[in-house]
């Protein structure tokens, strides 16, 4: 009997927990009539292959995203392993279509893809394919790839860059730990994202003169830290990690959404105290966000794999962000 009253105990303050959630969803979104959701979903959703994407699907429903932008988006490995899969086992990217009808987006873009790591966007609406990015022969600077997509919504049209900048310390390519350890140590690895994400930005947002004055979006995995969020890391004014986002601040029209509607505040995205995701706006669109926020519930907060397999989090080694915008 006492078993029972306190599963029936814990069961209604799940309950109320939620209906809270939920309560508190509907108000920040109050007068939005459009909502993204980013997120960098490691490894293809890895987490999501033992119970066939159930819990994945069901937090998006629950969401209601009219945009979903996911980084890491394809398979890589064996369901709890770290052994990598033949490509003709791999779910995704071929079945995203499927994936995405289960939470009611039926348009699914694949962005530029050099690697087992690309980007992809799911939506309740057509999706263009502007450009797919990763360079050329001469200039193969994209590592992961890079998409610049076009939506039309409630007749505006949204540009929609995503990408995933290089990963590590050092300058990607080199052969030998020794020669990754002196890479690393003359900071290459910064030094290459910058190169990246100028390459990126010149081939997208710089392209259009009036930028400013459209609707342009840009997000992803930066492996890189911002000037805004330097009062908590404490990095030296010329350190080379913030680069990348010097170089954003300074050389495009873009605004750091988080930033700009929670000015001052820092928003982890990790599983480690530190801001890797970023989501960038025109000023016409970030005037027409009413929320950007990073997520925090039950599903989403990274657990380190109980096998300890390299570097893999339960559902993720990142939080999503949501955007909710008034169009």
């Amino acid at each position: 009997m006492k078993r029972t009253l306190v599963t029936l105990a814990l069961a209604l303050g799940i309950a109320a927990l939620l209906f809270f959630v939920l309560r508190l969803e509907k108000q920040r979104a109050a007068g939005a009539n459009c909502r993204l959701v980013y997120w960098n979903i490691q490894n293809g959703m890895w987490d999501g292959q033992n119970d066939n994407y159930d819990r994945f699907v069901a937090w998006v429903r629950e969401k209601q995203p009219d945009i979903c932008v996911w980084a890491e988006a394809q398979s890589i490995y064996y369901t709890d392993s770290d052994r990598p899969m033949r490509p003709d086992e791999q779910y995704l990217v071929a079945h995203w279509s499927e994936l995405a009808a289960r939470y009611g987006h039926p348009y699914v873009y694949i962005g530029g893809q050099r690697d087992d790591f690309p980007q992809a966007i799911t939506s309740t609406h057509p999706i263009e394919n502007i450009d797919r990015i990763i360079g050329n022969e001469a200039d193969s600077v994209v590592l992961h790839g890079c998409g610049w997509a076009q939506i039309k919504f409630r007749g505006k049209r949204l540009n929609i860059v995503t990408l995933h900048l290089a990963p590590h310390q050092w300058a990607p390519g080199l052969p030998s730990d020794e020669a990754r350890k002196a890479s690393a140590e003359r900071c290459e690895g910064d030094k290459y994202r910058r190169m990246e994400i100028q390459y990126i930005c010149e081939h997208t947002v710089a392209t259009h003169p009036e930028a400013g004055d459209e609707y342009w979006m840009m997000m992803g995995d930066f492996n890189s830290r911002s000037r805004a969020d330097n009062a908590f890391y404490r990095y030296p004014d010329n350190d080379t990690k913030l680069y990348v986002h010097d170089y954003i601040a300074s050389q495009t029209p873009y605004l750091d959404a988080l930033l700009e509607k929670h000015p001052g505040e820092m928003h982890v995205t990790m599983h480690y105290p530190a801001r890797l995701d970023y989501v960038y706006m025109t000023r016409p669109l970030l005037e027409r966000t009413v929320e950007c926020r990073v997520c925090h519930d039950f599903y989403t907060e990274p657990v380190r794999d109980p096998q300890q397999l390299s570097n893999f989090w339960r559902p993720s080694d990142h939080r999503p962000i949501v955007v909710d915008f008034k169009l």
